[in-house]
């Protein structure tokens, strides 16, 4: 299928997400597996991803991607930035060549609801429920996995693992407007960094990313 969303964020960053309905040998075509994955979906969410890239950017070096310690896809040159996400049949892309940036898509599910005290702080559950009473309708499963995405997009953008995300990963606001929104933030990691992670709904997915 087609790219599902694409942005051309600015002059140098795309950001794309794709619907996985091909079969693995689609994808084979254009990029290698390449790592040892044995699960078939999750190689089709790998393929679907570095396909992606090259979607959006079509010479970019996908055979020179390397892996870190911390599982964060990387170029050695950083000739480009970039974040890959996966999530059920979709896989999201952001691409830059001058920024740093992080991606997180997220199926929205009760399951998060189970796991909110693990991730967020007192301050940052009142001010999801204070979402749920203004005249914003989003059930309470969509904001608790898009307060998830938000967190997850932070820990891909700084990219160097030993995080924790209720205690340095900060949601300070989030403001709403339909489908669409954007996220507040502090990332309390050595020095505070304020970042502000961009959010969209679609297909009962939440999307989030940033860029700095």
């Amino acid at each position: 299928m087609p790219l599902v969303y694409q942005q051309n964020i600015n002059l140098t960053t795309k950001l794309g997400v794709w619907h996985i309905a091909e079969e693995k040998g689609f994808f084979l075509r254009y990029v290698p597996l390449q790592t040892e994955i044995t699960h078939p979906h999750k190689q089709l969410q790998h393929l679907a991803g570095r396909y992606l890239l090259k979607e959006l950017y079509p010479d970019f070096p996908y055979m020179l991607i390397r892996i870190a310690d911390t599982r964060k896809p990387f170029l050695e040159n950083e000739a480009y930035h970039f974040s890959i996400s996966h999530c059920g049949h979709y896989a999201a892309v952001m691409v830059s060549s001058t920024k740093r940036v992080g991606v997180d898509i997220e199926m929205v599910t009760e399951k998060v609801a189970r796991v909110k005290h693990k991730f967020l702080s007192n301050k940052e559950q009142a001010i999801i429920e204070a979402i749920e009473d203004s005249s914003i309708e989003l059930l309470h499963d969509s904001l608790l996995t898009a307060a998830w995405s938000i967190k997850e997009s932070l820990y891909k953008w700084y990219g160097d693992g030993e995080v924790d995300f209720k205690e340095q990963l900060h949601i300070d606001k989030i403001s709403l407007t339909g489908n669409s929104g954007i996220a507040y933030c502090t990332v309390l990691k050595n020095n505070p960094i304020i970042l502000q992670v961009h959010l969209l709904f679609f297909n009962n997915n939440c999307i989030a990313w940033v860029m700095s």
